[in-house]
């Protein structure tokens, strides 16, 4: 863990490489590098080193929230990536990936439209016999 003289340290170093402080930063920067400081100077630095302390913080817990959103950005990209991936893989098992994608898509929007369970049971009963098929000659 990093002390707080170190802290100060590696602050005062990234500071000083800004191309565009803050005024507060400046001001920082001018009274830090002050060797004889008066009382109300060492008053004036405490107060701009505890601002540049909450200005870190804040920064340090902004990036862990973007973090957070992105991950669980990246959680759903891939979720839908491999459902995507398996259906591309369903459509080349049921050996149609060769069909027009209009005829595909219209074939797939009329099975949307079938509310028949006995039909649909069916087609379960044909594609898990299929799938079991193919886990048969892959294993």
């Amino acid at each position: 863990m990093q002390t707080a003289t170190d802290w100060t340290a590696s602050r005062l170093a990234y500071l000083h490489g800004l191309k565009a402080p803050s005024e507060h930063q400046r001001l920082l920067l001018v009274l830090a590098d002050k060797e004889d400081r008066t009382a109300d100077e060492e008053r004036k630095l405490d107060a701009l080193w505890r601002a540049e302390k909450a200005a870190d913080r804040a920064q340090r817990a902004k990036a862990n929230a973007a973090r957070i959103v992105n991950a669980d950005r990246e959680a759903e990209r891939k979720a839908r990536t491999h459902r995507l991936i398996e259906l591309g893989g369903l459509i080349e098992l049921a050996d149609v990936g060769s069909w027009d994608k209009g005829i595909l898509l219209g074939a797939l929007l009329g099975l949307a439209q079938v509310n028949d369970p006995e039909r649909k049971a069916r087609w379960k009963a044909s594609g898990d016999a299929r799938l079991a098929d193919r886990e048969r000659s892959n294993g």
